[in-house]
């Protein structure tokens, strides 16, 4: 019997409320302010209460929350998260509208909008702001990322506070629409804009195209976040911007006071860059969740997220230098490692690992990164090994403030390298485990190939430790500054540092002032310094305070959380008192708005709604069992193993089943991988088959072009690098450090004729390599 079924219907065939999302971004350089619209429309006969969690930017800070019903316009207020609970609960009892807006505790990048007692026929278009800082990426792109992919958290066993409830459906099966449009503007000229998803051409609005809008295309699918890239021609530069304080807050209070926001991006001398170092720890802790099976994009079933990470870990076991220490460790439910301790890198050392490497499956279950971690840090730490982790999950895991909590209280013994593998990974995850580890946050989706992005992560890790790092103020008499941001504790070339600061004093009247970041490299005491003008900017309106107020109320939040008692209430009594002054949420507070003008009120019993979320390539809804109760993040029984067939559609955190019919041929190397896993621990190549069918030649021909006085190695060596240089110029940074190594080897040997190797290595391979491009 065909059920006729009117408007748009969940996966329960229920009709969902929400019809539409319009989202508007502005860029002003590397800040961005986004607001977004969601439309609802009750087609139902019977009041409902439509609740639907979805993701943001876990730095976001959200600063807006606004309903129109009809002509009634609703402006929402930061309270007390009970009180605004109690008072949200108290409305409906009394059938007025009302809209809650709440953090999740567990992970500050979920979110739950409650839109209740929408009464049959009525409309609502509710509107929520926030502002974010870009991150820049290898390539000095600035990266906004608009999370339009929720995945199911997975809640480790045993583990204490509630869990988030998710309604979700496949991308496919989304039963709303996305319009997206952004206006970029900047001092400088805007080069391009990319993204992952269709977009049309980018407009400019400028003869010297400063600035520019560009939408994205009709008919988005919702297989994917949406992700901005955006170039600027010249490269960041330092900036200060200056906000005024609000007129109508307390004086000397953050809202109050002039607040300045300081981007500085650190060059260091070419010759302590050249010098990487040649000790150190690194642990690799590698996800091997039934997930990770998936393919790493849509446009291809070949490479699986697991292969990916696989070729990754070869890249990187062949670029450590020789003397350091490393170890693998893999998770899912439970956790592997390849040596119960870390061990000295050599050939010995690398082949096993290796080979243990090539066999790693996506076969471990769940995604419970919280043991291994707790592992790692609990082996003592080898003495001038400075140790460097590097964590590669595709997992969402519903403790991500325990996990975070953990790297910090570690953070004065390593430094925290993380990857981010695939759509919807979380980005409080792998931004915080970084932020807080002192290293660098990497994201890898659509057509990204992991291994450049690693192997700037590797840089950033082998280049000297940037330490004693100081920030000081010159103001004119009568202003002072008070430091907001958590101190900085890593640098790294290139990349933004950023310092938010309270000016107290008058700022009207003075012209300018600077600050002075101090710091040792290498043992050298270096500085990076930066004038500013004191006159506020015209054009922020609350951007820069709200930042700060963000900012303040993350630290203000780890602080609660690794105290208690007494001063655990006192954090949390001075986060609320900041959230409820800034406007920006927290996760003690929500958004709060009564439709206290209709004076009638919604009639009938109240039916709820929960709204899909889009998950990446999932083929069933991974919501814990309805309730009758409102609140949206609720303890719930952590979720169970489910058997489904092998089409990558497994939710992160579950174990598919697999049915082998038949075994299939192993995929062909990448040329440039097959070459890359020749090379010794040393740097050298080894003159065999191998080698010359790696080069596209036989072994014959390469012997025969060998001059006599060069010894096989070197030869092979030189051979290895003229053909990487020749043929692989575009994966550069993947074999950048390798090569370093090989160099390093072949200068070690004092060969002699290593001109007339290059000629004939040249002549040999069809290329013009000049020695002086090999580092010879």
């Amino acid at each position: 019997m065909m059920v006729n079924c009117c408007g748009l219907l969940t996966d329960r065939k229920e009709p969902v409320p929400l019809k539409s999302i319009e989202v508007q971004l502005e860029v002003k350089d590397h800040v961005a302010t986004v607001v977004s619209t969601l439309n609802y429309e009750n087609k139902e006969d019977k009041p409902l209460e439509a609740v639907f969690v979805f993701p943001l930017p876990g730095d976001a800070a959200v600063c807006h929350f606004s309903a129109q019903i009809g002509q009634t316009h609703i402006v929402a207020e930061v309270k007390e998260k009970q009180q605004a609970l109690e008072e949200y609960d108290d409305a409906l009892s009394s059938g007025q509208q009302a809209f809650l807006l709440e953090e999740s505790d567990q992970s500050p990048d979920i979110f739950s909008l409650s839109v209740g007692s929408l009464p049959p026929g009525e409309s609502a278009s509710i509107r929520l702001e926030y502002v974010t800082e870009l991150a820049v990426q290898a390539d000095d792109g600035l990266r906004f990322c608009l999370p339009a992919v929720l995945n199911p958290r997975y809640q480790p066993r045993g583990s204490e506070g509630p869990s988030v409830q998710v309604t979700s459906v496949p991308a496919s099966l989304v039963p709303y629409s996305l319009s997206f449009s952004a206006r970029v503007s900047s001092p400088r000229p805007i080069s391009k804009v990319e993204s992952n998803c269709s977009l049309e051409p980018l407009q400019y609005l400028n003869a010297d195209q400063t600035q520019a809008t560009v939408k994205l295309a009709a008919g988005h699918k919702f297989d994917r976040d949406v992700e901005l890239l955006i170039y600027y021609k010249d490269a960041h530069q330092p900036t200060a911007v200056v906000e005024a304080g609000q007129a109508s807050a307390k004086p000397g209070s953050l809202m109050g006071d002039p607040v300045v926001m300081v981007s500085l991006y650190p060059e260091f001398p070419q010759d302590v860059m050249s010098s990487l170092a040649s000790c150190g720890e690194f642990v690799f802790l590698m996800d091997r969740s039934g997930s990770m099976d998936c393919p790493m994009n849509n446009s291809t079933t070949q490479e699986t997220r697991i292969s990916s990470a696989r070729d990754t870990l070869l890249l990187l076991l062949k670029s450590l230098p020789m003397g350091c220490y490393f170890n693998i460790y893999s998770f899912g439910s439970q956790f592997e490692h390849i040596f119960p301790t870390s061990v000295e890198y050599s050939e010995k050392t690398m082949e096993e690992a290796l080979k243990k490497v090539e066999n790693m499956e996506a076969n471990l279950g769940g995604t419970e990164i919280l043991l291994p971690l707790k592992h790692i840090y609990s082996q003592p730490c080898i003495p001038k090994q400075p140790r460097q982790l590097f964590i590669f999950t595709d997992g969402e895991v519903g403790n991500t403030k325990e996990v975070t909590d953990l790297v910090k209280m570690n953070a004065a013994t390593h430094r925290c390298f993380s990857f981010g593998i695939g759509e919807g990974a979380s980005s409080a995850l792998i931004n915080g485990m970084a932020k807080e580890g002192g290293g660098h946050a990497q994201f890898v989706t659509g057509t990204d190939r992991m291994q450049p992005k690693v192997m700037q992560s590797l840089r950033f890790a082998l280049q000297p430790a940037v330490e004693d790092i100081s920030v000081s103020w010159d103001l004119p008499k009568g202003v002072s500054s008070t430091i907001l941001s958590p101190p900085i504790t890593a640098m790294f070339q290139g990349q933004r540092s950023l310092i938010y600061a309270q000016l107290a004093g008058q700022t009207s009247d003075a012209t300018d002032g600077s600050v002075t970041v101090k710091y040792s490299l290498a043992g050298h005491p270096s500085q990076n310094q930066l004038h500013f003008n004191l006159k506020p900017a015209e054009d922020t309106g609350s951007t820069v305070h709200r930042l700060a107020a963000r900012t303040v109320i993350r630290s203000l939040e780890s602080e609660q959380r690794t105290h208690r008692g007494q001063q655990d209430e006192e954090v949390k009594k001075k986060v609320v008192e900041l959230s409820v002054q800034s406007g920006v949420s927290s996760s003690f507070t929500a958004f709060i708005a009564v439709n206290k003008d209709d004076g009638k009120a919604v009639q009938g019993p109240l039916v709820r709604r929960n709204i899909p979320t889009p998950f990446y390539g999932m083929p069933l809804s991974m919501a814990c069992n309805a309730s009758p109760q409102r609140r949206m993040f609720k303890a719930c029984s952590a979720p169970r193993s489910i058997p489904m067939a092998m089409d990558c559609s497994a939710p992160r955190g579950f174990s598919p089943v697999v049915t082998h019919e038949a075994a299939s041929p192993p995929p062909r190397k990448d040329p440039l991988l097959q070459l890359v896993s020749l090379q010794k621990a040393s740097g050298c190549w080894l003159l065999d088959a191998d080698l010359a069918a790696a080069l596209g030649k036989a072994s014959e021909e390469v012997e025969k072009a060998k001059p006599a006085s060069v010894n096989s190695e070197v030869w092979a060596s030189i051979l290895a690098l003229i053909w990487l240089h020749g043929f692989k110029m575009d994966a550069k940074e993947e074999w950048e450090l390798l090569t370093l190594k090989a160099v390093s080897w072949i200068k070690a040997q004092n060969a002699p004729c290593v001109s007339e190797c290059v000629e004939a290595g040249n002549t040999l391979l069809g290329c013009s390599v000049k020695k002086e491009d090999l580092g010879l």
